[in-house]
């Protein structure tokens, strides 16, 4: 199994910048992320923890798969987010669930281009 190395700030930046029509600025006093103006993923404020809107069963496949990493709380409880320690996730996952939570947002013009470029990822089934 490969070691898990703690993901940063500038990871996520990084990954999430590299997708289409992301757009980085405040969120609730935290880094924020956004396509076309709909919230993807923000900080939280611990500055270990990342707010993913993802989709309820992306979220509860997470969460089930590895809930030392991906986890809920009672705020959170009724959307369609997830929360995920940084100091925890694989940078695939990260990739992969940033990539996923794009794809739920971005217009689909922007996903078709994403995908004739081969850019992006084979979706689960």
């Amino acid at each position: 199994m490969p070691r898990r190395i703690p993901q940063t700030l500038t990871t996520v930046r990084r990954l999430a910048l590299a997708l289409p029509g992301v757009e980085e600025g405040p969120c609730y006093g935290t880094p924020g992320f956004r396509v076309r103006g709909k919230f993807l993923a923000r900080l939280w404020e611990d500055g270990e923890t990342l707010v993913v809107k993802c989709g309820d069963d992306e979220r509860d496949f997470r969460m089930q798969a590895d809930p030392t990493t991906f986890f809920t709380t009672a705020h959170y409880r009724g959307y369609p987010t997830v929360l995920v320690r940084l100091t925890r996730v694989r940078a695939a996952d990260l990739r992969d669930i940033l990539e996923q939570a794009w794809r739920r947002s971005a217009p689909k013009r922007l996903i078709a281009e994403y995908e004739n470029r081969g850019a992006g990822t084979k979706r689960r089934a």
